[in-house]
């Protein structure tokens, strides 16, 4: 019996338009790919990761700067077979050391300033390969490429072999990869390219306004993966600056963004009716967005901001409605659960809660992750018996099938569309001299939505100074995860077990 290839790029390769000479991406510098640029680059790519004898399953790790050359290094990597592993760009050495050494990857892409110490990282960890690729299409990767040939055979997979690992990091400080497949990431995006009505060129085209960075679900599979199925065009930029994208709204029908970039936009005064009037669609994601910033993006703009919800461990799950025939869009809820996605929201006993009543989130359905990289254990805590995920949110279903996320079990901090894991970072305190013991807190910002605090304990005798403690973070940490205040205190507060009463710290900080 034959069997279709269920590899990714076959689908995106496939919804390419009949004329590939036709304009794909435009960048905000003015370069500009077509749809043949595209298809000779990743086979090109591909041909340079397939002279490399790389095991089946490899990892090609990267970390750099966003690029459309970034974008072309990702669907070579699904075409030739191998498995795509993005690092944030804010990652430093102590993280990047144990992503290398938990993925092993057999190739690790980065850009010429950090090749240095990232080599001497990958190079222990037991790496073949090291490789640089900058934002100006500079690096040895691309010079390597250019000897390949233009043409390529799409490597065959079945739906269930890994496309991508996205590392979400653990609430114990640990991070964990999440395992997604070709099935997982195909299935999602023929889901939202048919629910948020994505259009090819034969219904009008759409163009997507990309100014989300590309080393997360949201950027890099949500975004992308929707033009590509559908064929439609791309205004990339490298860097989301308010005034360029209000500049390029009139050239665009679809934007992205996590709910900051809409804040950094309203405070615009050239965003107006006038300039969104060609738009099709905003959507947001990633962190919640507050209901005055929906009311006011309606009265600005004239358009209802469309809300999601997802994970890294299931792209997305839910959807505000696309179409007025299918519900309203309503501010505050992150909308339905998308077709052929089942959630349910269960009380601690594991029993389904009444409509309205709040509990904790779990998801089935073709979208769900296989698992966490080399975690069995992890993996089959976070299960339930019967296949649900457990996703550690927080919420609740009206009678209408709306979901509401009201928190998160595990105190996760989402600032400016990042996670970020207070364990983690207390983690990181705690081994700075002097420190007895801290706990990280989440508090509303208005313009990253939600913003660490630090809440230290000084040894007996010994004085921290705050500003301190600060600067050994940004040392150590990636940007977004370094609280953006700290506060030394004689001690914290407990409850009669012993345990922080975070919910105290976040209400005496959050003034």
């Amino acid at each position: 019996m034959n069997q279709s290839n269920a590899n990714l790029f076959a689908a995106l390769r496939a919804a390419f338009p009949p004329n590939l000479d036709a304009l794909a991406i435009e960048t905000d510098t003015g370069l500009l790919y077509s749809w043949r640029d595209l298809e000779r680059a990743t086979a090109m790519l591909a041909n340079l990761l397939g002279s490399l004898d790389l095991p089946a399953g490899a990892r090609i790790a990267v970390q750099v700067e966003k690029s459309v050359e970034a974008l072309l290094l990702y669907l070579a990597t699904l075409r030739a077979g191998f498995v795509f592993l993005p690092l944030n760009t804010a990652y430093q050495s102590a993280e990047m050391a144990y992503f290398i050494g938990n993925a092993e990857p057999a190739v690790v892409v980065c850009t010429d300033r950090n090749f240095g110490w990232i080599s001497q990282l990958a190079f222990k960890a037991g790496t073949q390969h090291v490789f640089t690729l900058n934002e100006n299409r500079t690096g040895s990767l691309l010079a390597r490429a250019a000897a390949q040939p233009d043409q390529h055979e799409v490597a065959f997979k079945h739906a269930d072999e890994l496309a991508a690992i996205i590392y979400t990091s653990g609430t114990t400080g640990r991070s964990k990869g999440a395992m997604l497949t070709h099935g997982n990431l195909l299935s999602n995006a023929q889901v939202l390219k048919s629910y948020w009505g994505w259009r090819s060129l034969d219904e009008g085209g759409d163009v997507l306004l990309h100014a989300l960075p590309i080393f997360h679900v949201h950027g890099l599979f949500v975004a992308i993966h929707g033009a590509l199925l559908s064929g439609s065009q791309m205004i990339w930029l490298n860097q989301f600056d308010p005034k360029t994208v209000i500049k390029k709204l009139p050239e665009a029908t679809v934007f992205m963004g996590v709910p900051t970039l809409y804040v950094r936009l309203l405070a615009e005064p050239g965003l107006t009716r006038e300039v969104a009037r060609h738009m099709r669609l905003f959507i947001s994601g990633s962190a919640p967005l507050l209901i005055e910033t929906f009311k006011a993006w309606q009265e600005r703009t004239g358009h209802t901001i469309l809300e999601r919800y997802g994970m890294s461990e299931t792209a997305m799950i839910t959807s505000n409605p696309y179409r007025e025939s299918e519900g309203a869009r309503r501010g505050g809820t992150v909308g339905l659960p998308l077709p052929g996605v089942s959630l349910r929201v269960q009380d601690d006993a594991g029993e389904n809660v009444a409509a309205g009543e709040i509990g904790n989130i779990e998801v089935m359905g073709p979208n769900v992750f296989k698992g966490y990289w080399h975690m069995p254990e992890k993996t089959a805590e976070e299960f339930t018996l019967d296949g649900f995920f457990k996703t550690g949110d927080v919420g609740k279903i009206d009678a209408q099938g709306y979901v509401t996320i009201v928190g998160r079990s595990k105190d996760l901090v989402i600032s400016g569309g990042y996670n970020v894991y207070p364990a983690e970072v207390e983690g990181y305190i705690n081994e700075l001299p002097g420190v007895a013991e801290s706990a990280v807190v989440g508090v509303p910002h208005a313009d990253f939505g939600e913003v660490g605090v630090a809440v230290v304990v000084a040894k007996p005798g010994v004085a921290l100074e705050s500003a301190r403690i600060l600067v050994s973070l940004k040392a150590t940490l990636a940007n977004f995860k370094v609280p953006k205040q700290c506060f030394v205190v004689d001690a914290l507060p407990r409850n009669s077990m012993g345990k922080v009463q975070k919910n105290v710290l976040r209400e005496q900080y959050s003034a």
